[in-house]
């Protein structure tokens, strides 16, 4: 790649349409990362510790996709069958994608239990321990979402830098916003519950996805969309009602 007419391309109108574009892009492939971010942090007993876990696990997710872009020959090199199993010829992306949906089946089912049989909050003898845990399943998670995202970059657009400052925006932007999901979900049981559910779905397209099972990730944004309006109106009732109920007391 051409670095010097990568930079030179980048004063142009068409160059920032890309870039926007990508980032949006970027920003809704990057929805289940914010949620997982949000749940995995949120087991932090610290606010500033979730916050720390958040800005660290994010930057170094930054850094890893950057690489990854301007490794992008290798990324792309990893569709192509490292061995056959009869017929199904295996890739490095499907190992990988696999590794991530098994992770996050783990990760999900053991939350969903904790929150379903009551468990409770377990004390941090190593907070510095656990933090670094908390960082590097950030980490880990991110690169496992980052392959769709770069290749949906490199079909887009042909310009590295381009992509590099559509995945910095996108990150910027997740950063900004990762606080606020993350005290919103965990202020609301059912919401956090949906999440879950969302990322045990998550994980079950990962693992069809290696296995060369194509499902769209529209249909997962639209059942999503569709369970967050429901409970959102069960939110608003609930609301409601505890506000009657106030002001028949008085």
């Amino acid at each position: 790649m051409d670095l010097a007419q990568n930079f030179q391309d980048l004063f142009t109108f068409e160059a920032l349409i890309s870039m926007l574009t990508l980032s949006v892009l970027e920003i809704v492939l990057g929805i289940d990362n914010i949620i997982f971010i949000a749940i995995i942090a949120g087991k932090l007993p610290e606010r500033k510790d979730q916050r720390k876990a958040r800005v660290v696990g994010l930057s170094l997710a930054l850094l890893m996709r950057i690489a990854l872009l301007f490794s992008i020959t290798w990324v792309i090199a990893l569709k192509d069958p490292l061995f056959y199993i009869s017929d199904f010829g295996a890739t490095g992306r499907d190992l990988i994608l696999f590794a991530g949906g098994v992770f996050l089946l783990f990760k999900t089912t053991v939350e969903i239990h904790e929150k379903i049989e009551g468990a409770g909050e377990q004390e941090v003898n190593v907070k510095k321990l656990a933090l670094n845990a908390v960082v590097m399943q950030i980490v880990f998670i991110d690169i496992i979402f980052s392959f769709d995202s770069i290749l949906t970059a490199v079909g887009l657009v042909n310009n590295v830098l381009i992509m590099v400052l559509a995945v910095i925006i996108a990150m910027l932007i997740m950063l900004a916003f990762s606080e606020r999901v993350s005290d919103f979900i965990n202020k609301h049981p059912t919401i956090k519950m949906l999440a879950l559910a969302f990322l045990l779905m998550i994980g079950m397209i990962l693992i069809m996805d290696a296995l060369h099972f194509h499902v769209p990730k529209q249909y997962i944004y639209v059942s999503m969309a569709f369970s967050l309006l429901v409970e959102g109106l069960n939110m608003r009732m609930r609301s409601r009602r505890a506000k009657k109920g106030t002001h028949f007391d008085n």
